[in-house]
Parts: C-alpha cells; sequence; structure tokens
C-alpha cells in the first residue's frame, strides 16, 4: 500500500466512495514528524462507502518488526467529526515507535446512522488491524484503543462491550482493546446520561459503563473540570467499578478545562502535551513505549 506524506494544510474533504465528509484541518502548527510516515488502508466497505485507517508509524522501520498500536476514533457527537482529530496524538505516538492510527467511522451526517453502527465500525477497526497485524508489523496482543468525547465512547465501547459484533466478521479474533486511552469519553448512556435519547431502552447494550466487566482492559481516562457533557460522579464511578474488579483505571482531571481541552492547538497544546505525556507514561508502563516522553 502506497505511503503519503502529509502536508501541514491538511486536505478539507476526505472522500469515502461517494460520501463525502467534511474535516475539520489540525490546528496550525502540526506537521508530520521526519521520523513518522503515514499512509491509508480501507479496513470496511458498506454499500459504495469505503472507510479507512489513517496509519501514522515510523519511517524506515523493519518489515520484521512487531510494534504496539493504538486505533483512536474521533469525536463528534455521533452525528460528524474527522479522522485528522487525533493525527497530532498518532503522529507522536507513531514517532515514539508505535504504529498509531485513526480510523474514520460511519456517523449520522454521513452514513445516516445511530450510535449502535458508530460501534459497530469501532470493532470492525480493532478486529481489521489485529487480523492483519503481519501485514501492518503490530503485536496483535499490544492493541490499544483510543478517542475523544463520542468517539471515547466508541473506542470504551470496544473495551467493554461483548456484544453489537458486525455481521460477517470472523469473531475468533477479539475486536476487544488491549487497553484504553480516553479523552473526555461518553460512556454511561444510562438514563440521565450523554446520548440516552438516542439510544433509548437500548443503553445496556451500548453504554461502557454498564458493561465493565473482568475483560476489560486496563484504562487511563482525562476530563476537565469544566466538563459539561459527563458528570464528575460518572467519571469517578467508571474508575471505582474497575477498581472493584481489579482493574487499572487512571483518572486525571485538569482544573477549569471544558470538554476537548485536550485538542492539539488550544491553549497553545498545554494540556496536548500534559495528556499526551500521561498517555506516553501510561503505555509506557504496560510495555508499549520505552525511554521518557519526548513532548515539549
Amino acid at each position: 500500500m502506497r505511503s503519503a506524506t502529509l502536508p501541514t494544510a491538511m486536505l478539507a474533504v476526505f472522500l469515502l466512495g461517494s460520501q463525502t465528509v467534511s474535516a475539520a484541518k489540525p490546528s496550525a502548527g502540526f506537521e508530520v514528524r521526519p521520523n513518522v510516515e503515514k499512509k491509508e488502508i480501507v479496513y470496511k466497505t458498506v454499500g459504495d462507502m469505503e472507510l479507512k485507517l489513517h496509519v501514522f508509524q515510523p519511517k524506515g522501520r523493519s518489515p520484521r518488526e512487531r510494534l504496539p498500536a493504538i486505533v483512536f476514533f474521533f469525536g463528534g457527537g455521533w452525528n460528524g467529526g474527522s479522522p485528522a482529530q487525533f493525527f497530532p496524538q498518532s503522529d507522536y505516538l507513531a514517532s515514539r515507535g508505535m504504529v498509531a492510527i485513526s480510523a474514520e467511522y460511519r456517523t449520522k451526517s454521513n452514513g445516516g446512522v445511530s450510535p449502535f453502527e458508530c460501534v459497530n465500525d469501532g470493532k470492525s477497526a480493532i478486529r481489521y488491524v489485529r487480523a492483519h497485524a503481519e501485514q501492518l508489523g503490530i503485536d496483535a496482543d499490544k492493541l490499544a484503543a483510543g478517542g475523544g468525547s463520542a468517539g471515547g465512547h466508541v473506542a470504551a465501547a470496544t473495551g467493554t462491550l461483548g456484544g453489537l459484533e458486525p455481521e460477517g466478521e470472523d469473531t475468533s479474533i477479539s475486536s476487544r482493546p488491549n487497553a484504553m486511552v480516553l479523552f473526555n469519553p461518553v460512556y454511561d448512556n444510562g438514563p440521565g446520561g450523554y446520548g440516552h435519547s438516542r439510544v433509548g431502552d437500548r443503553y445496556k447494550e451500548i453504554s461502557p459503563f454498564h458493561n465493565i466487566d473482568q475483560q476489560t482492559p486496563p484504562t487511563i481516562v482525562f476530563f476537565g473540570t469544566e466538563e459539561k457533557l459527563v458528570p464528575k460522579a460518572t467519571s469517578d464511578a467508571f474508575k471505582a467499578k474497575m477498581e472493584k474488579l481489579g482493574i487499572r483505571s487512571e483518572l486525571f482531571y485538569y482544573e477549569g478545562q471544558p470538554h476537548g481541552f485536550f485538542n492539539f492547538g488550544r491553549s497553545d497544546n498545554v494540556y496536548f502535551i500534559k495528556t499526551m505525556t500521561e498517555a506516553d507514561k501510561f503505555l509506557g508502563s504496560l510495555g508499549y513505549l520505552k525511554g521518557e516522553p519526548e513532548l515539549n
């Protein structure tokens, strides 16, 4: 598959078959690092829509290497959004020695789907990466999922839900990641939780909080104290429920920060750096990365 260098001025749209997604550009100042290369892979086709993985990897790596990997899912309320949101995070982690991927998935505006199909695509993405571990040069047992807001929900759903598996896929290949890196995730869809009006009585099928079990992987979560979509009580309860089952759960709060505070380009990248430094340490503790974080 052809590698491509991403220009500083990101493309404003990504074409998915006959569907067009308006893609917000990563903020000014983002460039693919010299030691990183980027390529695109179609992982799923639904009708005439092709869904792609935007793959960042260390440049010049040996094809025999098996590197840890992470798949990110963008935010946007399950209504829209762009994989470009997580290009900066992917680029950084690739520079540190991982294969980092930002995945496209269907949304309400791009495919006319509900949150259930968003999760369906998320599971397809994780399964595709694990199934193609040899071709991608990754360690299938060191595969993390990450995301922000509704994309954090998709990532958390892949790590907690036993159902909502895509039809026709080989379910002997797990769609559950080995770790999760979540940025202000929507993970309680129950009554009173975000998105309940969209999922209704089916919330127990899709709500990560209601599906935590012994198979849920170790997780790190980031929130601002001015978060309006997910109450602090919910994020604290998620952590407590994880720890009760003996599962590692790290939770960071950043004073005065609102939803989306972690994105590249906001607040002079102070919180992009803070969150990615902690994510780096977390992944390092799991054996995904070596050495100290290299953000500045």
